[in-house]
């Protein structure tokens, strides 16, 4: 089972790969934008038919929204990059990263709606007011915490590896054994072995990473928001951003999965050629994925 999802997660990485190296991604990103305004012009229309009464317009409307977090999240976008980065740099299982994705998407949607009944009942904002909030206040806020999680990862990969170079340095005449090297005079372990180096993440982490991603709410879910409180459907808004939300974490999920199939992937090939190699090939993945993810956030900030 392991090693179909980490083919599957393969391809589509290498799928990614070409995309981006043929520059067909900008145009799958180009349509992922297309059908959002399409997508947001059908909300308002759905939006008439839920205040005239039309049977069937909620349901309508709930769709709508869950096709505008679906293509929200296939353009470009930080959550993705920030759940795949951190999916690839930990032990965490598919379920816990699925968990994360799916709460990311969900705190993004509730960072709308406080934004949207703060604004409203406490500040008197517009809703261009409160776009450019989320936009120039929130989504730097958003990227630079991002871009320290990213840090965080690259320098606790680089410890990792310079413990792994130590030990290896250290070590005398050893045989492996479960993936530990242990040395035949004191029967001690002298080298890193892959549980050594391995980190599942904690909650708190997680929860870091969640509050990255909902620092920012979606202008979606702004405009549909503003939208509902002023024609009196405001319990009707509030499920159309959790479905937008829902939309957007079926994006992230899979991102999720493929980052952590991958890496189970990688590790169980390289543990067929002893724990050592796997031990070193943990530092390295976290390295990539935080430079990944710290390049991608300070590119969101204009600072690369």
């Amino acid at each position: 089972m392991l090693r179909v999802i980490s083919i599957l997660s393969l391809a589509v990485l290498v799928t990614g790969v070409a995309l981006w190296a043929t520059g067909a991604l900008e145009g799958v990103s180009v349509w992922a934008a297309d059908w959002q305004r399409q997508v947001q012009t059908s909300m308002a229309r759905g939006l008439r038919a839920l205040r005239a009464g039309e049977p069937g317009a909620l349901f309508a409307l709930l769709s709508i929204c869950f096709s505008y977090g679906f293509f929200h999240a296939v353009g470009p976008g930080h959550g993705k990059v920030l759940i795949g980065g951190y999916s690839l740099a930990s032990r965490s299982t598919m379920w816990r990263m699925s968990s994360v994705a799916l709460l990311s998407s969900l705190a993004q949607g509730l960072s709308a709606i406080v934004l949207v009944f703060a604004g409203v009942l406490l500040l008197n904002l517009t809703r261009q007011q409160m776009v450019g909030l989320a936009e120039e206040w929130f989504a730097d806020a958003s990227y630079a915490a991002i871009a320290l999680i990213g840090l965080y990862l690259l320098v606790r990969g680089a410890r990792k590896l310079l413990r792994v170079a130590r030990r290896k340095a250290h070590a005398h005449d050893h045989d492996h054994h479960d993936g530990h090297t242990h040395c035949h005079d004191c029967g001690h372990a002298h080298a890193l072995g892959l549980h050594d180096v391995e980190t599942a993440g904690s909650w708190r982490e997680l929860a870091v990473l969640i509050a990255g991603v909902a620092i920012r709410p979606c202008t979606g879910a702004l405009f549909l928001l503003v939208l509902t409180w002023q024609m009196g459907l405001v319990w009707q808004g509030i499920l159309g951003v959790v479905a937008m939300a829902l939309g957007t974490a079926s994006v992230t999920i899979v991102t999720a999965l493929v980052a952590v199939g991958l890496r189970g992937g990688v590790l169980a090939g390289l543990l067929q050629g002893g724990g050592s190699m796997a031990a070193r090939a943990v530092p390295l993945l976290e390295i990539a994925a935080g430079a990944l993810v710290l390049v991608v956030a300070l590119g969101l900030l204009g600072v690369v």
